[in-house]
């Protein structure tokens, strides 16, 4: 019985060690996370300081993605033997110059991916990677301060294709009007002059012309989360068949040091795109088919909105 009641009190013991020892140390783990985080205010403080300061910022972030597959007598599907593949990849970066009396924005954006579909089945086939997304666009944005949110600009920006048909078309937009910064990360551009340079072998579809230039952007890091959104608008004087718009968008969440994952997506209304589209199919027509098919103009062409989505790795440069 003794031996019983000395067990007892031992295991008692220990299981009120282990607790006491338990609780002493959640209030350590509590009070250096107290600590941590008041120094992690303090470093957001100072950097917050950093940034305020005049001179460069540079930065950028992006998405990868691909996967890769093969197929053996899969029968259910029209190509049983088949090798197929596709990678992409998304950069979003800048180069800010900000001083007390002016400031030099740039800025990349470029989204490529690559797919590829071998049937081994058919000697004929395509079995490279052929481009399916296709982005580019670089800005340069200069400006002098007439009041803290306020200031006199001029932009450049020039909008293409990299992989296929290259300046064909390409778009460079050269203007002057105001910046506008209402809060701090958000840039709105408005150049009520501003000329809208095309270029391409379609001289009879895409035309040049005088408008107004509009484009937002916003661009922030708010803890392991990074996202942009930019729109490029402009207004042609001369036609709306001339007007163009592309509103682009990239987030990207970190989970692990500088990997995390990424989604990006686009919009683009573009009228003369979409008729050089339509009259490229109208001419690969036969002509019998041609003679009962209505030749696209801009006023009977189907300017559908363009879009384009990407997920994948990203990581954080």
């Amino acid at each position: 019985m003794k031996k019983t009641l000395l067990l007892l009190a031992l295991f008692i013991g220990i299981i009120s060690v282990n607790a006491q020892t338990k609780e002493e140390l959640k209030t350590q783990k509590a009070e250096k996370q107290a600590e941590a985080d008041a120094a992690q205010a303090q470093a957001n403080a100072i950097q917050a300081k950093i940034d305020a300061l005049p001179g460069w910022r540079i930065g950028a972030f992006g998405t990868i993605g691909g996967s890769i597959s093969g197929f053996n007598n899969w029968y259910s599907q029209g190509t049983p033997n088949n090798n197929s593949g596709n990678i992409g990849f998304t950069v979003n970066g800048f180069a800010n110059l900000i001083e007390d009396k002016f400031f030099w924005r740039n800025a990349l954006t470029t989204n490529l991916n690559w797919v590829k579909l071998d049937d081994r089945d058919n000697p004929n086939d395509d079995d490279d990677f052929n481009p399916t997304t296709d982005v580019f666009n670089i800005s340069s944005l200069y400006g002098r301060n007439i009041t803290k949110t306020l200031a006199i600009s001029t932009l450049a920006e020039y909008r293409t294709t990299l992989l296929d048909n290259f300046n064909d078309p390409g778009y460079l937009d050269v203007g002057v009007g105001a910046t506008w910064t209402p809060i701090k990360n958000l840039i709105v551009v408005v150049h009520p002059l501003n000329y809208n340079f095309v270029f391409s072998d379609e001289d009879t579809i895409f035309e040049s012309s005088l408008g107004a230039k509009i484009v937002a952007d916003y661009t922030r890091q708010i803890g392991a989360v990074n996202f942009k959104t930019n729109l490029s608008a402009f207004q042609s004087y001369e036609s709306e068949n001339l007007s163009n718009f592309t509103w682009t968008n990239s987030f990207s969440y970190t989970l692990w040091k500088m990997i995390g994952v990424g989604f990006d997506f686009g919009l683009r209304s573009n009228k003369q795109e979409a008729l050089n589209f339509a009259t490229t199919a109208f001419e690969n027509l036969s002509p019998a088919d041609q003679l009962t098919t209505e030749a696209p103009t801009f006023d009977n062409v189907d300017n559908d909105l363009q879009t384009y989505w990407s997920i994948g790795l990203s990581y954080k440069f």
